[in-house]
C-alpha cells in the first residue's frame, strides 16, 4: 500500500504526479460536490423554519456560496497535485486567449447571471415578457442561462445576457398586482351611459377583480371605429391572476358579452356601403355619349 500511495503516475520535466496527489484531488472535489449541495439544503431548511431572510435573497445567498464553494475546492484539488498556485499566472494568460476565442459567450453569460442576481432586476417567481413576445414565469437562473416556464408548461432556457441586453417587461418587480385593459367596440347610435354600466357590471362578475381605493374598474371611449364606437375596461386584478393574462382577457370578454345581451347592446358586424350603378343606366350614359359625337 505504501509503494502504490507512493507511486509516480506522470513525470512532466520537474513535475511528478504521485498516486496519493490524485487520489487527494479526487476527494476534495467529490468533498466539494456534497459540501456545496449540503449548504444548499441548509439554507433551503433555514428559509422554511426561518424568515430572517426572504426566498428571493436567500436564492442569491445559496448561488453565490455555491460558486464560491466550487471555485474554493478546485483551486483547492489544483494545489493538492502538487501545483504552486502562484505561479499559474502563465496559464491564466493562456486561459485568458482561450476565453476571448471560445469561451466568450459562456463568460458573458455567467457575469450577466450574477449581475441579475445582485441587481435583482429579475427574480424567481416573477413574470417576464421578452421582446420576442414570449411571456412566462422565472423558474431559476443558472450560471449560463434563465430557465423560463411558460402558462402552457413549456421550459425555455434564456442566456443570461439576451436578458440583460434587450427589454425585459417584468410584470411583478415591484408590485404583484397590474391593471389590464379589455377593448371592445359596440354599434353605433348606442347607448353610451348604458354601455358604461353593462361593462362595470360586467366587471364586477369576475371574481378576482379589484374594487381598492384608486384601483377600481373604469370604462374609457377610445374612439370611433370604421363599424363602432370603441370602449375599454381597465381593471386591476390580484396577484395570483396576473401570471394568466390569455384567461383574464376571456373571463372579462365573456361576462361582458353576457351583459351586452343582458341590456341588448349590439356588438357590430363590419359593415360597407357598395354603390352599383345598372346595366341600363350605363347604357344610356353611352348612347347620349355617341348622340354628342
Amino acid at each position: 500500500m505504501t509503494e502504490f500511495w507512493n507511486y509516480p503516475l506522470l513525470n512532466v520535466g520537474e513535475y511528478q504526479l504521485l498516486a496519493n496527489q490524485l487520489v487527494i484531488c479526487i476527494t476534495i472535489i467529490i468533498l466539494t460536490f456534497v459540501i456545496a449541495s449540503f449548504v444548499k439544503k441548509w439554507f433551503k431548511y433555514l428559509a422554511k423554519t426561518r424568515a430572517v431572510l426572504s426566498h428571493d435573497q436567500m436564492y442569491i445567498i445559496v448561488r453565490l456560496a455555491h460558486y464560491v464553494i466550487i471555485v474554493a475546492g478546485l483551486l483547492m484539488a489544483v494545489a493538492s497535485l502538487g501545483i504552486d498556485i502562484s505561479k499559474l499566472a502563465l496559464i491564466a494568460s493562456a486561459l485568458g486567449i482561450g476565453i476571448g476565442l471560445g469561451l466568450q459567450g459562456i463568460v458573458n453569460n455567467f457575469v450577466s447571471g450574477v449581475a441579475i442576481m445582485l441587481e435583482r432586476s429579475l427574480k424567481v417567481g416573477d413574470f417576464i415578457e421578452l421582446d420576442t413576445g414570449i411571456t412566462g414565469e422565472v423558474m431559476e437562473i443558472h450560471m449560463r442561462a434563465t430557465l423560463i416556464r411558460t402558462n402552457d408548461n413549456v421550459d425555455i432556457l434564456i442566456p443570461n445576457a439576451d436578458l440583460t441586453n434587450s427589454n425585459v417587461i417584468n410584470w411583478t418587480l415591484e408590485e404583484s398586482i397590474r391593471r389590464f385593459r379589455i377593448p371592445v367596440g359596440v354599434a353605433y347610435g348606442s347607448d353610451k351611459d348604458l354601455v358604461k354600466q353593462a361593462m362595470l357590471e360586467a366587471a364586477a362578475v369576475v371574481p378576482y377583480t379589484l374594487t381598492l381605493k384608486g384601483k377600481e374598474p373604469i370604462v374609457w371611449m377610445t374612439g370611433f371605429g370604421d363599424s363602432s364606437l370603441d370602449f375599454t375596461l381597465g381593471v386591476w386584478v390580484t396577484a395570483d391572476q396576473v401570471k394568466r393574462p390569455t384567461a383574464i382577457m376571456s373571463d372579462y370578454l365573456w361576462a361582458i358579452d353576457d351583459a351586452f345581451r343582458k341590456y341588448k347592446i349590439e356588438i357590430p358586424f363590419p359593415q360597407r356601403d357598395l354603390h352599383l350603378r345598372s346595366l341600363a343606366t350605363k347604357v344610356t350614359d353611352e348612347v347620349r355619349t355617341l348622340k354628342e359625337h
